[in-house]
Formats: structure tokens, C-alpha cells, sequence
């Protein structure tokens, strides 16, 4: 796995998922989301106590399909897998591994704004709506509810922000200094987080669940928490 050292130089422009970030990618999740492995396992494990032959399992923002592999190696029924990203480069990534894995794991490259969602039994975004203009995120998630089955789950994990700004500021020196732990300096930090400017947009928690029953589903649940970081279930 190729160190992530994006950042250790001076950006020339706002963050995007390309051939740079691409080659990185697993690293950078492992070492820039708290909890990272911890939270795919959940995820994962719910989606398993669901599983029946033939469900549709739909991840949004796929990127190098780590999450679907570790899926498809853990999974005893015959389920449906499918990702889809916006990225070439996450996509070239995904199918090398899928093909070394020799793992049956359908890859489609689309803007997940655009795709035609239809008859879906789970849905997963990891870390994904984010970058989607609000009004635009919103939108979206009307259209996945309408496009799940009856029973269907929604499962995402989200960087949230805190309405109390105070603590939200003491959340952000948290999680820097996590970041710090985990090998980054202060300048990547910096760098990054100028990259992300108006690219990463978070919602609060209430944000969040008041979007998910806007668009119709019933029940919304935090599954997870830490810090700044949640994951979210809503279900049809």
C-alpha cells in the first residue's frame, strides 16, 4: 500500500480524486478516518444480517472497492454487488484488485447525481455525500429512498460539525492531533484542509437526520460516533 504524501508538498489545486489521490487512497483512509476499519466491519456485519440470495448491495463513491472486497470475502449468500464512482482512476484502481481477488463485483463508472437507481435493497455511502453540494445531497437522497425496496436500508458514514461552535472547534484540534499520530505534519494538515475548502461540505447530526425523513425514510439511527465522524442507518 502506497504512502499518502499528497499534501507534504504545496497544492496547486482544490482536492479531487485523481491519479495521485487514487494511488494513496487505501492509505489515506486508514490514516485520515478514525476508527476507519472499525466502522467498515459494522457496516459490513449489519449488512450480513440482512443478507439473503440475489440482494442488491449498492456503494456509492466506490473508489477502490475496499469496502465491497472485504464484503464479498465475508458474505455466505450469493448477494448482488455493484459500485459505482466518478473516478477513472479510483475505478482502474478497484477492477486490479477485484481481478487479483478474482471477486464478481459489477464496477460502473457514473455520477451518482445521474445513475438510474432502481429496485436497490441496501445502499452504502462511505464518507461520500459530503461532497455533494447541499441542495443537490438533498435531492439525491429523495431519489434513493423512492428507489429502494420495501425494507430497504440506507447505511452512511459522514465528518459532521457541531451547532456549538466551541465545541466544534475543540472536535477539529482532535481530530488534528489524531492526524499528527498518525504520521502527518502540521503543514500536510494545513494543506489538506485548504483543499477541502468549500469542496467537503458537512451537515450536524440533526442536519442529517432531518434530511434522511425529508425524503421519506422512517427510521434514522446513529450506529456510530467519534468525534466528528458518524455513521447513520435509515431505513424504508
Amino acid at each position: 500500500m502506497n504512502k499518502d504524501e499528497v499534501f507534504s508538498r504545496p497544492i496547486e489545486k482544490k482536492f479531487a480524486f485523481d491519479q495521485t489521490v487514487a494511488s494513496v487512497f487505501d492509505d489515506m483512509l486508514a490514516r485520515s478516518i478514525p476508527f476507519y476499519d472499525e466502522v467498515r466491519d459494522l457496516t459490513i456485519s449489519l449488512i450480513l444480517a440482512e443478507q439473503t440470495e440475489g440482494k442488491k448491495i449498492l456503494d456509492l463513491g466506490a473508489s477502490t472497492a475496499k469496502f465491497l472486497l472485504e464484503l464479498n470475502t465475508r458474505m455466505d449468500s450469493n448477494m448482488q454487488l455493484k459500485g459505482i464512482d466518478n473516478s477513472q482512476a479510483m475505478l482502474d484502481r478497484a477492477r486490479q484488485k477485484c481481478q487479483a481477488f478474482g471477486a464478481d463485483i459489477a464496477l460502473e463508472l457514473a455520477d451518482m447525481l445521474e445513475y438510474p437507481y432502481a429496485d436497490e435493497d441496501i445502499i452504502v455511502a462511505n464518507y461520500t455525500l459530503q461532497f455533494i453540494r447541499p441542495i443537490q445531497r438533498i435531492e439525491l437522497i429523495k431519489r434513493l429512498h423512492k428507489s429502494l425496496n420495501d425494507n430497504g436500508m440506507f447505511i452512511f458514514s459522514e465528518k459532521i460539525v457541531f451547532e456549538d461552535k466551541r465545541l466544534d472547534k475543540q472536535m477539529i484540534d482532535i481530530y488534528y492531533a489524531y492526524k499528527q499520530a498518525q504520521g502527518y505534519s502540521t503543514y500536510e494538515i494545513a494543506q489538506k484542509r485548504e483543499a477541502l475548502e468549500n469542496v467537503l461540505i458537512p451537515f450536524t447530526i440533526e442536519e442529517n437526520i432531518q434530511m434522511c425523513k425529508k425524503a421519506g425514510f422512517t427510521q434514522i439511527d446513529t450506529l456510530f460516533q467519534w468525534a466528528n465522524f458518524v455513521t447513520f442507518v435509515a431505513k424504508k
